[in-house]
């Protein structure tokens, strides 16, 4: 019989090729989506559709769960409401999920359940592992509360996996599409100092990444989902400007980020050396490891 695999965020930047990647791979895969059932299969391949959660209680069971459900993190400005949504959208619907879950007839083997690396919050210059002390702010308690809703289903006997995932690169989306404009155009640079660091990886490897933690029984705990090879936005900057063939010759300064973001503009000026420690200890291979060619593939038409 297929694995049964239930899908939260599935139509998303990243859901979208991981569900494409699990039904070429056998699986059989229902979708979390409050999107049209034909919508979310336009986007997902041959999936089943449930509209709210709370059709899924008293349900027979799944084999296992990739939770990847939250609102962008970058799609609008701090404020006080966003804040709230933003939790929200991962905090309380993990909370749901759980108990959920809890009612089954039979609780799924592994939860794989999304997380960042803004749980570590500003990190300077350290390397940061996942043993990494946090820094008190913002992101941190977001994902931090996010991480112990998925962690409660631990008590019942369900392995559970924490994607700390970094800044997807991939073609046609992500935070890349935003920046990919002024670049083209030769308007791109570094943002403030360029001196923070930028955790990215490419979607693809996040995908394998998901799917990696979700069959290997090893696996529990926090993950960082990034490239081993971490670089400064001034590096970003200046790789990504190069794959186009233009320069990046007009920073933005610090103080204007400030302005035009508020407390967001952290997500932009702050950041972490992060590396995929446990990862490549646990065996994983990475198919991007370098970010030229990741840009390249993220760029290409």
């Amino acid at each position: 019989m297929d694995k049964q695999i239930l899908v939260t965020g599935g139509t998303g930047f990243i859901g979208k090729e991981l569900c494409r990647e699990l039904t070429s791979r056998g699986y059989s895969l229902t979708v979390l989506s409050r999107q049209p059932a034909d919508t979310v299969r336009s986007l997902c391949g041959r999936v089943e559709v449930v509209n709210e959660l709370e059709a899924l209680r008293n349900h027979s069971g799944f084999d296992g769960i990739i939770n990847l459900a939250g609102e962008g993190i970058a799609d609008k400005r701090w404020t006080d409401s966003r804040k709230q949504a933003l939790r929200s959208s991962r905090i309380d619907l993990t909370h749901q999920l759980a108990g959920v879950v809890r009612s089954w007839e039979r609780l799924p083997g592994t939860l794989v359940s999304g997380s960042a690396v803004g749980f570590y919050g500003d990190q300077g210059r350290n390397l940061v592992t996942e043993q990494t002390e946090p820094h008190d702010e913002f992101t941190h308690r977001l994902c931090r509360d996010w991480e112990q809703e998925a962690l409660a289903l631990e008590q019942h006997g369900v392995r559970v996996c924490l994607s700390r995932t970094g800044v997807v690169a991939g073609p046609g989306g992500g935070f890349l599409q935003r920046m990919l404009p002024p670049f083209k155009l030769g308007l791109g640079g570094r943002l403030g100092s360029g001196e923070q660091y930028m955790p990215w990886v490419h979607r693809a490897d996040v995908v394998n990444g998901l799917i990696w933690m979700l069959e290997t029984e090893t696996a529990a705990g926090p993950y960082n989902m990034v490239s081993p090879n971490p670089v400064t936005n001034r590096e970003f900057t200046r790789t990504l400007a190069g794959v186009l063939n233009r320069p990046a010759i007009f920073p933005v300064p610090a103080p204007v980020l400030k302005i035009a973001l508020g407390e967001m503009a952290r997500l932009l000026l702050t950041g972490q050396q992060a590396i995929p420690q446990r990862l490549q200890e646990g065996g994983f291979e990475f198919r991007y490891p370098q970010l030229k060619d990741a840009l390249a593939d993220s760029t290409k038409t």
